[in-house]
């Protein structure tokens, strides 16, 4: 039988091969547990934040998105037009099947055709609402802010004056209290304001559960600005490996939409249904 693979040099044994991939697989991987650079202080972070906020204020984007939630892996490829301030709309398309969904939402209330099931829900745009589409159960500015490579910090947010360091990720982190008396931490990657991006986001409850968390990788210099080629998101204690992993494809920003964009017609003879939070 014949393969690829590496070929072992003369003295070798397979399991020392298998010991020198691993060793190698290990340093590849291994992020610094040092900072190599004075350490910025929060008022740096939060205007790299904020710089970030005001030059990405929209985006027309592809992306496959998938899902493992529940045990389940769902993928599709999900056309997207994102607002800032919330406005947002989703088209997913399977293969060899077209378009099978489509979610709408101005911030306030959402529209959601189903093209299997042939029906459309419509209701308040809640988090349980928002995420049937792309389950990211999240009020539509913060998803609108996570798509566009950031995050909305809550009202009454109190940022901290210390910025700690994070050796396993090689990150910043700068420690937001909510006023519901959880913490967001926000971590960043770069020594520099000019290549320092948002890498990672951890939200826990007042009692120090995590309630989620998201990741920004593959950060690249898109139109002048750092954006992630992956966004990667999990609910409460679950993994990546069980959430959601968007990938984008290609995406332009800040591309004014269409007057009509954030709203879905209605087919003929297609039934609506009302739905509340409660039955998402």
């Amino acid at each position: 039988m014949t393969g690829t693979g590496t070929r072992a040099m003369p003295g070798t044994t397979p399991i020392a091969l298998l010991a020198l991939a691993g060793a190698i697989a290990c340093c590849a991987h291994a992020q610094p547990s040092v900072r190599a650079y004075p350490a910025p202080d929060a008022g740096a972070l939060l205007a790299t934040l904020a710089a970030h906020q005001a030059a990405v204020r929209g985006m027309n984007a592809s992306a496959r998105a998938t899902s493992w939630i529940d045990g389940t892996r769902v993928r599709a490829t999900v056309n997207m037009l994102v607002e800032r301030d919330g406005h947002l709309r989703f088209e997913a398309e399977v293969r060899l099947q077209g378009m099978v969904a489509a979610l709408a939402t101005d911030g306030t209330t959402f529209t959601l055709f189903d093209a299997r099931k042939n029906e459309v829900n419509h209701g308040p745009a809640c988090p349980a609402n928002v995420a049937s589409l792309l389950r990211i159960p999240l009020a539509p500015a913060d998803v609108a802010a996570l798509l566009l490579g950031d995050v909305r910090l809550p009202d009454g947010a109190q940022p901290g004056t210390q910025v700690s360091w994070d050796a396993a990720r090689g990150a910043d982190v700068l420690a937001v209290r909510t006023r519901d008396g959880g913490v967001l931490q926000l971590m960043f990657r770069g020594s520099k304001e000019a290549d320092r991006a948002l890498v990672a986001l951890v939200r826990t409850s007042a009692s120090g559960a995590r309630q989620w968390q998201a990741a920004f990788e593959d950060v690249k210099n898109t139109g002048g600005v750092l954006m992630p080629e992956t966004i990667r998101f999990a609910e409460g204690k679950a993994s990546f490996d069980d959430g959601v992993e968007i990938l984008f494809k290609d995406r332009t920003l800040n591309t004014p939409p269409a007057a009509n964009a954030f709203t879905l017609a209605t087919p003929a003879g297609v039934a609506v249904r009302e739905v509340g939070c409660e039955d998402q």
